[in-house]
């Protein structure tokens, strides 16, 4: 079994990311096993698929996503800006993706969040996992511990994740404190003992976000059981391929 390819943000080189274009473009490849996408709150508590804290940069709008309702997210043109042919496409609701993902692909929902700024976020994602039974097909994770905290109170049978890109001395207690059993970490911050401190404390690891083939080989020989985050996943397909043919060959 190669590292898992985890698709970040969908098949984000190609199509415009956190749409549903690129997630169906990601499901539709069979090397990718998990997507990771971005969450927050419209202003009326709707959850929503998006990276930025503003749409500036990946829509035709301008302003905060908590500060816009759900119909007006609805309305901007999530695509044009990535390539004409996918203009149209629209921020997705965190309940669409579900919808179409659930039995295909487990997903890593990122709480995209700073401190206090959306104290409901966890509930309103926990909600829409729950009310799809999908608690065992997702990993929520977030930069903001509290966010993590909160989520494990809600709904302890849930896995959570730290994203971090740093290794600091006490991230393994850090971890432990949080209850949390997911690591997702910037890729340049991976190493065997890394690898086998989180390995003996049943803490899963995903590095990110790799779409070089020749960085994507030195980490699977660090460690096999490490997911890899890419925008590429023809890149990830690339890579294994050649490691498998070399391998097999007759």
């Amino acid at each position: 079994m190669n590292n898992l390819c985890v698709a970040h943000r969908g098949f984000s080189s190609i199509a415009p990311e956190n749409t549903m274009a690129a997630f169906l473009m990601a499901m539709e490849r069979p090397e990718v096993q998990w997507m990771e996408l971005d969450v927050q709150l419209s202003r009326d508590g709707v959850p929503v698929v998006i990276h930025d804290f503003t749409v500036d940069r990946t829509t035709n709008g301008k302003g905060l996503v908590r500060e816009t309702d759900w119909a007006d997210l609805q309305r901007l043109d999530a695509g044009a800006w990535k390539n004409k042919s996918y203009k149209g496409e629209r921020i997705p609701a965190l309940s669409e993706l579900l919808d179409r993902s659930c039995g295909r692909v487990r997903l890593n929902i990122e709480l995209k969040t700073q401190g206090d700024m959306y104290p409901g976020l966890p509930a309103a994602v926990i909600h829409e996992v729950r009310k799809r039974h999908m608690q065992n097909d997702v990993v929520i994770t977030s930069f903001e511990p509290a966010a993590l905290i909160e989520v494990k109170k809600l709904a302890p049978e849930i896995q959570t994740g730290l994203i971090i890109d740093a290794r600091p001395g006490d991230l393994l207690t850090a971890l432990r404190q949080m209850n949390c059993t997911f690591l997702s970490i910037g890729y340049t911050n991976v190493d065997k003992s890394l690898m086998n401190e989180m390995r003996s404390a049943g803490i899963r690891v995903m590095a990110w976000t790799v779409d070089d083939k020749t960085i994507m080989k030195k980490l699977a020989a660090v460690d096999p059981e490490l997911m890899l985050c890419t925008n590429r996943p023809d890149v990830w397909e690339l890579a294994f391929q050649e490691t498998s043919s070399r391998f097999f060959r007759p």
